[in-house]
């Protein structure tokens, strides 16, 4: 167990290196990855299978406190939840005819802007000294929320691309998001302390687990991830989070938050959960909408990292 955590810790050290890593293995390599891309088991792709497990690992954190505390103090985690369902997509929906894409790009860019924040964020906030209960509060509400608010935003922001399937990705999202948190809460409630060990290995699989979506979204879009028509979306992809950042700690300055409640908004609105995002893209759409996802996992992997180090040193300054 010693060796776990050792490893759990090195691995969320240098998780940003190691999403570089795999994202060049990926383009270079693509033979593993593509065949785990395609692999399915009974009515779900492998790719989902894992993601479920990532969310799973995330309900099993939780326990009936962390949502009486959401009951509790709901009015700042309901408003950095809206936030992300409208600072994200509106941007990505900006973007996208700014930089006139169109087709199987557009509609990636915005499934990016239309999922909910990603797990990503909560790590961030914790290394910047942001509020980490609040940052996986908003974390939650948000994912709970993405079977109705993913094809909801994809209809009224995408429509023009792409025919939108509602009913299934509304159950897709239901089946890949939703019932492994609920299960994950199940778990929790009847071993209780048991669990504890698991938990503590929990942070490990999912990391992994993650990197493997990279591997096998970015492997099955190899050929066209440097094409000339892909690289335009180097600059969306970097200022859709970017400008989520700016836009999130604005958003949150307005409100009057104080500095550890800005820092968890700006991570919980800018970060992303591009792997539901590309996963989703590769179910109910063409292969190509799922290379804006990995894209902006890379990304916004490098951003976070840099930011929440900016700003522990200058909270450390600050303070001392």
């Amino acid at each position: 167990m010693k060796t776990m955590k050792s490893l759990s810790k090195f691995l969320t050290k240098f998780f940003t290196l190691f999403v570089i890593l795999i994202a060049i293995l990926a383009i270079f390599i693509p033979g593993p990855g593509s065949t785990l891309a395609t692999t399915k088991i009974g009515n779900l792709s492998a790719v989902s299978i894992l993601l479920m497990i990532v969310l799973f690992g995330m309900g099993i954190t939780l326990t009936p406190y962390d949502f009486k505390r959401v009951a509790r103090n709901p009015l700042q985690i309901i408003l950095g939840t809206i936030a992300h369902y409208v600072i994200m997509p509106l941007i990505a929906f900006l973007l996208v005819h700014l930089f006139g894409l169109t087709g199987a790009t557009a509609v990636g860019v915005i499934l990016v802007g239309s999922a909910p924040s990603g797990t990503s964020s909560n790590v961030m906030s914790f290394l910047s000294g942001g509020d980490v209960a609040l940052d996986v509060s908003i974390g939650l509400l948000s994912t709970l929320l993405a079977p109705i608010m993913i094809p909801t935003l994809l209809k009224l922001l995408a429509g023009k691309w792409v025919q939108v399937p509602f009913t299934s990705m509304f159950f897709s999202a239901f089946q890949i998001v939703v019932i492994p948190i609920v299960l994950g809460v199940i778990v929790h409630i009847i071993f209780k302390e048991h669990v504890q060990k698991i938990i503590e290995i929990m942070p490990l699989i999912s990391q992994v687990a993650i990197l493997v979506i990279i591997l096998a979204v970015l492997s099955a879009n190899s050929k066209t991830i440097l094409a000339v028509s892909t690289l335009i979306l180097v600059p969306v992809i970097m200022l859709h989070n970017l400008l989520g950042y700016l836009l999130g700690y604005g958003f949150s300055k307005i409100m009057n938050m104080k500095t550890p409640q800005r820092k968890a908004i700006t991570f919980e609105v800018g970060m992303q959960d591009s792997a539901l995002a590309s996963t989703l893209a590769i179910s109910f759409f063409e292969p190509a909408s799922a290379i804006a996802a990995v894209m902006f996992s890379v990304w916004h992997n490098i951003s976070g990292s840099v930011l929440a180090s900016l700003w522990k040193n200058h909270t450390e300054k600050v303070s001392y």
